[in-house]
């Protein structure tokens, strides 16, 4: 018989499996600046890290503040009604109630598939958005799961953590390219053996350091989901409705007319891929569903 688990732990287990993500994304931006900065002249490089993060702060900053109304227009959402959406306002006041938190504003997009997503920057100014097919294939149980898990992630602050990682990887892109682009305009006029060999290791460094940081905030985002559905089960204080929930949602698949209503750059924020893969990989946003579910029914 598998092992029970304890959403609690769970919780610890991927929120501090998510920080040494984060810790290993900073590392890979030490590396880089260390081996580019013995390639090139270090006041040089001094410049090319505050452009990189000055740069890099400005776009997300942006992004950041406008990251619920970024969402909901690139879905082309629309505000719930009380009258028509009733059991979805009262799922979002349930699980507001259980978390602690404010209620957020309640939108409506329209997809035949059952998916969710939650955006705003804190608590304060959430959003949740479920599609009108979530709304017409789930039952009260489960749409409670759903919602609880959408509310786990504002709980959690995953906008402003995946916002923190999007910054960090950010720099090191621009980093690898401003230093891979600087060499064409290089003099060429060092041409020491100990210079030649840092130039070749900051293009190696280069070409792999935003490969491997993108891996990582891949593997952070599959871990929020994880951590998200075991503080949704915290809400609840019952896997079985989020666990039906993704079961319905694993035989989903969107259709070529639902397409256009996704967005790709807001794909990560559902509580499943819209555009999911037959088979999960260290590209996917999200976790395997078959393992979510089997996580849900051993706690």
């Amino acid at each position: 018989m598998a092992e029970r688990l304890s959403f609690e732990d769970e919780i610890s287990r991927n929120k501090f499996k998510s920080f040494l993500l984060m810790i290993f994304v900073f590392i890979i931006i030490v590396v880089l600046g260390y081996i580019i900065s013995y390639a090139v002249d270090p006041s040089y490089f001094f410049f090319i890290m505050i452009f990189a993060t000055i740069f890099s702060l400005l776009y997300i900053v942006v992004s950041y503040y406008n990251s619920d109304k970024i969402a909901l227009a690139s879905v082309n959402a629309k505000p719930a009604s009380q009258e028509r959406h009733r059991m979805l306002f009262n799922a979002v006041e349930s699980m507001s109630i259980a978390s602690g938190l404010p209620m957020p504003k309640v939108y409506v997009m329209e997809s035949e598939q059952i998916n969710a997503f939650a955006s705003g920057r804190d608590p304060q100014h959430a959003v949740i958005c479920v599609t009108a097919g979530a709304l017409e294939k789930l039952n009260k149980q489960q749409l409670e799961g759903v919602i609880a898990h959408e509310m786990s992630h504002i709980a959690n602050f995953d906008i402003r953590f995946m916002t923190i990682t999007a910054v960090m990887v950010g720099m090191i892109s621009i980093i690898a390219q401003i230093y891979l682009r600087s060499l064409w305009f290089s003099s060429g006029n060092n041409n020491s053996k100990k210079n030649g060999i840092f130039i070749i290791l900051g293009i190696i460094a280069a070409i792999l350091a935003p490969l491997v940081a993108q891996l990582a905030a891949l593997a952070i985002s599959r871990k929020r989901e994880f951590t998200a559905d075991a503080t949704g089960v915290k809400f609840t204080r019952y896997p079985s409705g989020l666990r039906s929930a993704l079961q319905a949602i694993k035989n989903e698949h969107v259709s070529s007319k639902d397409a256009h209503h996704y967005s790709k750059a807001v794909a990560p924020l559902f509580i499943s891929d819209p555009f999911k893969k037959k088979f999960q990989n260290l590209f996917s946003t999200h976790p395997d569903v078959n393992e979510r579910i089997a996580r849900l029914d051993r706690m």
